[in-house]
């Protein structure tokens, strides 16, 4: 079963053509952070982070958890990832809108940190393919119901983190 998706507003859209907002969603994917935390995991500076954050929870992709108090008393504030970008369509919106150098570059950037730190827990596949239309629409049909039966799945204790990029492009060096 594939998850029918929205078109994204502009604003959704301008927050998701950011590879460091998309970064931030990852990390706060499955875990509370607050922005001293993000900033630190991105090698990033915290107010740079904060403006990131503000913009992600403005357009309802973060979600501010209950405050609490940090190790020296000040006033701190989680943040958890609403899933909110995953039911989004943002195919239909012209040009850098939708977001896709953002994906890849923050792809390029969570890849190469795992190449320094667990090269040997990377799988990577590329294939080229020959395809109809109607057989295109299968195979995205197909692929998007498998991420789907993955994504409702509750995580086991032993379960770790891993990320997926997935990208079906006409090979323009092969089309004629």
């Amino acid at each position: 079963m594939t998850v029918r998706r929205r078109p994204a507003t502009e604003a959704e859209a301008r927050a998701l053509a950011s590879a460091i907002r998309l970064r931030i969603l990852r990390l706060c994917l499955d875990r509370a952070l607050t922005n001293k935390q993000i900033a630190e995991r991105l090698g990033a500076n915290p107010a740079t982070t904060l403006h990131h954050v503000r913009t992600l929870v403005a357009t309802g992709f973060l979600d501010p958890q209950e405050a609490r108090r940090g190790t020296r008393g000040a006033r701190e504030v989680p943040y958890l990832a609403t899933g909110k970008s995953w039911t989004l369509d943002v195919s239909e919106l012209p040009g850098p809108a939708r977001g896709l150098q953002a994906m890849i570059d923050a792809f390029l950037s969570e890849v190469e940190g795992a190449l320094a730190e667990r090269p040997d827990q990377i799988r990577a596949s590329r294939l080229g393919l020959r395809l109809t239309a109607k057989e295109r629409d299968e195979f995205d049909t197909r692929l998007n119901a498998l991420l789907e039966e993955f994504k409702a799945r509750q995580p086991g204790r032993t379960a770790r983190a891993y990320s997926l990029f997935f990208a079906l492009h006409p090979d323009l060096t092969r089309d004629s």
